[in-house]
């Protein structure tokens, strides 16, 4: 994992009240995490994301990871080191949106998260 990876693990996902999963095979890729109850994936995205040539990977695996049904967050390493309890929220917020009605009543507000996240 990435350093990157290791801080969204260890400070927030890990203990994260749904269940994630890190380095998940899905289809052909492998997601960097990933939650089967809210059928979510999201990917970190360095510096190496944004060649073009990489950049059209990217949206062919979004596009694919998609036509399963999922919901793809591509979220940038910086944005983990200016904003991570913003960046916390954003997946808290996708996260509830993503969940069935039913499960979506059991799960705490990204308050309840946010108490896992050290700066």
């Amino acid at each position: 994992m990435t350093p990157w990876e290791r801080k969204r693990w260890f400070d927030f996902l890990r203990n994260y009240p749904v269940r994630f999963q890190r380095q998940k095979a899905i289809d052909n890729y492998i997601a960097d995490f990933y939650c089967a109850k809210a059928r979510l994936v999201i990917e970190l995205d360095g510096g190496g994301h944004y060649s073009e040539e990489q950049a059209e990977k990217d949206a062919i695996r979004t596009s694919q990871l998609e036509s399963l049904n999922l919901t793809v967050l591509r979220i940038c390493n910086m944005d983990i080191d200016r904003n991570f309890t913003g960046v916390c929220e954003f997946i808290a917020q996708a996260v509830l949106k993503s969940l069935p009605q039913s499960a979506s009543l059991t799960v705490p507000s990204s308050e309840g998260a946010k108490g896992a996240v050290s700066r």
